[in-house]
């Protein structure tokens, strides 16, 4: 029995850290505001792909995967289902391209509090990480 608990810790624990999230940031919101965005890079330490299919935080009604792109003149952004994380690759949350959307948050966000935020992905399963909150207008804070 001992060995099929510590097999099953082994291999949960193994899965669970397929995917590794590095620089997960987002700024601070005006009062008012109702949602923000998240970056970050995933990781993926598999020899497959893994899929970002949802996410959650306590301080948002719901959290969902958009992308901004150019239409003409105009940029747009939309709600995709999902982002594909390469096997033994990265995939790049950032501003002007794939990043969360936080909607209906229900408080602003202040600069130097980290915002709690739970990740799912297909093979993964569930990754908790926290955005670290930067000042209204950063565009990069960790230099990429």
């Amino acid at each position: 029995m001992r060995y099929l608990v510590f097999l099953f810790l082994t291999v949960s624990t193994s899965v669970f850290a397929q995917v590794e999230v590095q620089d997960a940031w987002s700024r601070a919101t005006p009062p008012g505001a109702k949602v923000a965005a998240g970056y970050m890079t995933l990781r993926n330490k598999s020899a497959s792909p893994d899929r970002l299919v949802g996410a959650s935080s306590p301080v948002a009604a719901r959290v969902e995967t958009h992308t901004m792109e150019m239409k003409g003149d105009v940029m747009r952004m939309r709600e995709v289902g999902s982002y594909e994380v390469p096997a033994r690759g990265s995939f790049e949350l950032k501003p002007g391209g794939a990043h969360l959307m936080l909607v209906d948050i229900k408080r602003p966000l202040k600069e130097g509090e980290r915002v709690p935020l739970v990740l799912r992905f297909e093979k993964a399963g569930e990754v908790k990480t926290e955005l670290a909150v930067q000042g209204m207008g950063a565009a990069n804070p960790h230099g990429h």
